[in-house]
């Protein structure tokens, strides 16, 4: 039983370190403006064609 508990405490402590630090890449990422018009152009170009 203690094993166990050992085992589900370290898989525990991994899966909230992991999750902390993608949460902090993502709050840390700074992106360009122009490089989020520009991935998105493609996008708007062909909605608008469409209409």
């Amino acid at each position: 039983m203690k094993f166990e508990t050992l085992m589900l405490q370290t898989l525990f402590t991994a899966c909230l370190l992991i999750c902390l630090l993608t949460l902090g890449a993502m709050l840390t990422t700074q992106v360009p403006v122009s490089s989020i018009a520009t991935s998105h152009a493609p996008v708007a170009a062909v909605a608008s064609s469409a209409s």
